[in-house]
């Protein structure tokens, strides 16, 4: 049995899948952690969510950790569509993408499968969450919602976080940091290589970590072309 980590897919079907298939070979015994972030900006949002309904229905076990881009989709049912704060061609290309006009029309499917994830996940040896922790709390495991989803600013220290690691995503960086933060043992990795932005030569990478022998996968971009913005 292994377990792996991935985080901000962000639509993109294709790398994700050979990820899981080809790269680390996903086997019904292992268990892979993913830390959100599995829609907009990519080419195909719904396509990456079926696949994990796909996964779990064969067996696999999947953990699936809410991201600020999944949220986007529940505050927008919730509290209405003002609360989008895409750019306008990335907010049609997923409203295309799930075959609607309105959020709130999206399959109920999807939209339960969002709010059933946890925001945090706490292990032995590692915590989960897709943005971070707030450091300046006595125990940052009591960090609030938004900044769980959010947070780009941390001072992570393994004292307060019970000698454990801290996996998050959400803010894209280039695979050399992520091996960096690795070889030197720091409390925090940030897994997110920017799948989505393959214009990006520093970003366009899909990283899987493997928390056992505390190794990386990387692929490249296999989604594009597609348009998106250079980040």
């Amino acid at each position: 049995m292994a377990r792996y980590a991935i985080s901000d897919i962000h639509g993109c079907l294709v790398t994700f899948r050979k990820m899981v298939e080809e790269v680390i070979q996903l086997q019904p015994q292992d268990h892979l952690y993913l830390l959100g972030d599995y829609i907009n900006k990519g080419p195909d949002s719904k396509g990456v969510l079926d696949y994990i309904f796909s996964l779990q229905r064969q067996g696999y076990r999947l953990t699936c950790i809410r991201g600020n881009h999944d949220q986007l989709l529940l505050d927008a049912v919730d509290q209405g569509e003002h609360t989008v704060w895409l750019t306008p061609e990335d907010k049609q290309k997923t409203l295309d993408n799930f075959g609607v006009t309105y959020f709130k029309d999206i399959d109920s499917e999807y939209l339960s499968f969002i709010r059933s994830m946890p925001l945090m996940v706490v292990l032995d040896d590692y915590v989960l969450v897709h943005a971070g922790l707030d450091f300046s709390l006595h125990n940052p495991l009591l960090t609030s919602n938004h900044l769980l989803l959010n947070t780009r600013h941390m001072q992570p220290t393994l004292a307060k976080l019970g000698e454990r690691r801290l996996l998050h995503g959400h803010v894209p960086v280039p695979t050399s940091t992520i091996e960096k933060a690795i070889t030197k043992k720091r409390p925090a990795i940030n897994l997110d290589a920017g799948c989505v932005f393959y214009r990006n030569t520093e970003l366009g990478n899909l990283c899987a970590f493997n928390l056992d022998k505390v190794g990386l996968f990387t692929i490249n971009n296999q989604d594009q072309p597609y348009p998106i913005k250079v980040k």
